[in-house]
């Protein structure tokens, strides 16, 4: 087996996600170029260095840019030729790290995007992100079987860290979350009548429960309005609404609203969590329920609130 289908299996192994595979395989593609194609392990600490000081002084890309190359090579040594790294104490020109405080929305300007937004699925998509805090990517990929009307609250299922995590449901999307769920279940129902019906199923979940991805309860929140066929099996099924998809959609409802912000789908994530914090909600509850494995991470909305302060917000030039 190649080294990259070898890196490829490993990820998939161990539970990263596509992206982070097509990230890891294509940073270790270009080390090895970079050094005329030897093979890593005729390589180590020199070779590391040498290639993570390139990128910093020749390409010239950001701190986070190189720290993602430089985890694709751990990976690559510790995980796929099993060659530790740890004693290595591996250095290398870094490329500055770049503070950025995340932009942040008001509740006005929250609520004015939401009112630009169609009333449809885009418009709930964007509810649930304020909502819950959540990544775009996790809000995609909920399925009917996420939502617990009983106890009022979502699960997450986290396959990467494996690190699952409940949250409160906000009161005002419960009727819709409702009302799209009937909706899906007759739509669900006409896919079967139709010899489709099937549905994508995490991991290996398919091979332990063969008739499961054809059950409504494994069926996405957030459905296409269209099934279509799947690229690697060709099989035809409906998948969630894609991201560039929604991604257009807020877009086109920003632009509308006239708020001169750069906005995307994260930024409701940021403003979520500075918005309970500025309620009073604690630091380590904010943590847990933006699933956040450091609370370091969760700390820079610390600044944030320092940073928006209004006692803070103040001009020499006011008192002349």
């Amino acid at each position: 087996m190649k080294l990259l289908d070898q890196v490829a299996v490993k990820l998939r192994f161990l539970h990263y996600s596509e992206n982070t595979l097509t990230t890891y395989t294509s940073w270790i593609k270009k080390y090895i170029l970079f050094h005329q194609k030897r093979h890593p392990t005729e390589m180590g600490k020199a070779e590391i260095e040498m290639f993570l000081s390139h990128l910093a002084v020749e390409r010239k890309v950001a701190a986070t840019t190189q720290n993602q190359a430089f985890n694709a090579l751990l990976f690559l040594y510790n995980q796929v030729l099993n060659i530790s790294l740890q004693d290595e104490n591996i250095n290398a020109l870094r490329a500055k790290q770049r503070v950025h405080l995340p932009v942040i929305l008001s509740t006005k300007e929250v609520k004015k995007i939401i009112s630009c937004m169609p009333d449809n699925i885009y418009a709930c998509i964007l509810k649930t992100i304020y909502g819950c805090g959540l990544r775009l990517k996790e809000v995609l990929n909920l399925r009917i079987k996420d939502i617990d009307f009983s106890y009022n609250r979502m699960i997450i299922w986290d396959s990467k860290s494996l690190t699952d995590r409940s949250l409160p449901l906000p009161k005002q999307l419960i009727p819709a979350y409702q009302k799209l769920i009937a909706e899906n279940q007759t739509q669900h129902e006409n896919d079967i009548r139709n010899g489709h019906g099937s549905v994508e199923l995490p991991n290996a979940l398919k091979r332990k429960y063969p008739n499961a991805d054809k059950e409504f309860k494994w069926q996405y929140l957030f459905p296409m309005n269209k099934v279509s066929k799947e690229p690697k099996t060709n099989v035809i099924r409906r998948h969630h609404v894609l991201e560039n998809t929604f991604s257009r959609n807020l877009k086109k409802a920003v632009s509308k609203s006239g708020i001169n912000k750069k906005v995307t789908a994260h930024t409701f994530r940021h403003s979520y969590a500075t918005h309970l914090l500025q309620a009073g909600i604690d630091i380590r509850t904010i943590q847990e329920l933006l699933g956040h494995k450091s609370l370091e991470t969760t700390m820079i909305y610390t600044h944030v609130i320092k940073e928006l302060s209004q006692k803070n917000r103040f001009s020499p030039l006011d008192y002349l």
